[in-house]
């Protein structure tokens, strides 16, 4: 079986989370720093960070149009300042966001890094609940018809989950939080095997290790 190449943006943000994560998974992560860093992947992540910066570092990299490319082709996880990337709009910010997904989203729609949290998310696509790790994080304020709501959040005096946190459509997936910030490898499991349809070994990698809440993102 093929080793799935699957690349990280690594221009700024937590990055260094994703490629651990991917690693204990038994895939091989590459950052992506220039253009022909995206040569042969199978799919590619855009980790949280800070979103203006990442776009500013993308236009000075001459990234844009490879980017754009690869989007409209391949399968790609956007998380936290991620989604912000793969959204519709996001102002302000000093470029365009690439609008793969038809999506709005607020930056940093709960707050300061003060008020980062941790909080419990539904998820049928890896089985329930799941521990989710907002920091700095932003916020789906609406959902096109063409896009697909596949994690949810209580809101604050909710019976039920109701916020939509996690968005799909067909091989993009954006999150507002972090899964790579926890052991929990679900997420990105579903999305290589699930979304991307890359072969996943059953088990993780014996030995490696993921992103620890310890580590911060910023949208």
């Amino acid at each position: 079986m093929r080793v799935p190449r699957v690349g990280v943006l690594a221009l700024q943000g937590d990055f260094a989370c994703h490629a651990a994560s991917l690693g204990a998974l038994g895939v091989d992560g590459r950052r992506v720093t220039r253009p022909q860093d995206l040569d042969g992947l199978d799919a590619l992540v855009l980790p949280g960070g800070e979103s203006t910066t990442m776009l500013r570092l993308i236009e000075g990299q001459r990234l844009r149009e490879p980017l754009e490319r690869f989007l409209s082709e391949k399968p790609v996880l956007g998380t936290c300042a991620g989604v912000i990337l793969l959204g519709g709009d996001s102002a302000p910010l000093p470029a365009p966001p690439f609008g793969v997904l038809d999506v709005s989203v607020e930056r940093n729609g709960y707050g300061r890094q003060i008020d980062s949290f941790c909080a419990e998310i539904e998820a049928k696509a890896v089985g329930g609940r799941f521990p989710g790790v907002f920091i700095r994080a932003p916020r789906i304020r609406r959902v096109g018809p063409s896009v697909e709501v596949v994690a949810w959040r209580r809101s604050d005096g909710a019976e039920e989950a109701s916020e939509p946190v996690g968005v799909r459509r067909g091989n993009t997936v954006g999150l507002t939080f972090h899964p790579e910030l926890t052991s929990d490898l679900r997420f990105h499991r579903w999305f290589l095997a699930e979304v991307a349809g890359l072969d996943v070994p059953e088990a993780p990698v014996s030995g490696a290790t993921t992103g620890t809440p310890a580590a911060r993102g910023r949208s």
